[in-house]
């Protein structure tokens, strides 16, 4: 049943040091579903029931939350093999507390929480093992979270946009990168207005900072652009 997906799930930090024999005795011990999802369909809206640990088998969710004046804050993007909803799921609330969107057509899988956190009926290691990996993804997404805030509160426009894309550098090791949002998801993320971050890149480009054609930066002055983030 879950063959398809094998190479995928063994990627997920849920999974990590498990074969392929051990990662299907604990699936058939989860019994989870699996969903699929078109094009900027809910995955689940805020307020609405926890329906598990979410995994995403293929295609890219991204996770938003309304501010107080209603405007759309993008809190993160997941791909293929990531794990969303694990926070709310270990909070007690089992309630969604953000809006998850499928970004392009893509499958899910949902984990049931109360079979994760609860006792295996085979005791088997690697239960055990996913507990222990469940904890490093929750202080992992703690130390992203405060990341996000970074964002938030630096001040000007340039500022969150060089930090931004400083990160990407850092993430993909090399100057010339795909952005992985599309320009009105980071205006969202960044909590800016699309019109003052398509300025703000273009006063860059003309700079000599960096250049750009269509998703596709590449940084041409790395010192700048790292003072420019600080």
């Amino acid at each position: 049943m879950f063959d398809k997906s094998m190479k995928t799930l063994l990627t997920c930090g849920l999974f990590k040091g498990m074969n392929n024999n051990e990662l299907m005795s604990v699936l058939t011990c989860l019994n989870p579903k699996v969903c699929s999802y078109k094009r900027n369909e809910p995955v689940a809206m805020e307020g609405d029931q926890l329906t598990g640990l979410g995994i995403v088998l293929a295609g890219d969710v991204i996770i938003t939350r309304e501010n107080a004046v209603g405007d759309r804050i993008i809190i993160e993007m997941n791909g293929s093999g990531e794990l969303f909803g694990e926070i709310a799921a270990f909070a007690g609330s089992f309630v969604w507390p953000d809006t998850i969107i499928a970004r392009e057509a893509c499958e899910v899988m949902f984990l049931p929480v109360e079979k994760i956190v609860g006792s295996c009926e085979n005791a088997c290691a690697s239960h055990k093992l996913m507990i222990a990996n469940i904890l490093k993804i929750i202080s992992l997404k703690a130390l992203l979270l405060n990341r996000k805030i970074d964002y938030l509160v630096i001040k000007s426009i340039r500022g969150k946009v060089c930090a931004f894309l400083f990160e990407q550098f850092k993430k993909q090791g090399k100057q010339t990168f795909v952005m992985p949002l599309k320009r009105n998801e980071l205006a969202d993320f960044l909590n800016v207005s699309r019109p003052s971050l398509s300025r703000e890149m273009g006063k860059l480009r003309d700079e000599g900072v960096i250049e750009f054609h269509r998703a596709s930066i590449k940084i041409k002055d790395l010192n700048t652009l790292k003072t420019l983030a600080e």
